[in-house]
């Protein structure tokens, strides 16, 4: 029997933390959060405003061509 060695390079575990710190929720519910948290001045919100969200590319082309829409008029 021939033996399987693995290479170990850490790149395994650091792709483990990384999908460890990541949660999907619908956006209806994210949209009803951040919406109340807005119009009650929420502090930890500010907190989070430098922070990277991932979104799809086309719900990216839908936010980025209302928001050119909603500056044009």
């Amino acid at each position: 029997m021939q033996s399987r060695l693995k290479l170990y390079t850490g790149e395994e575990a650091q792709e483990s933390l990384v999908n460890e710190n990541r949660v999907t929720i619908p956006l209806g519910e994210l949209v009803s959060i951040l919406t109340d948290a807005s119009q009650s001045r929420r502090a930890w919100l500010r907190d989070f405003r430098h922070d990277d969200v991932q979104i799809s590319s086309d719900l990216y082309e839908v936010l980025s061509t209302y928001w050119n829409m909603r500056r044009g008029a």
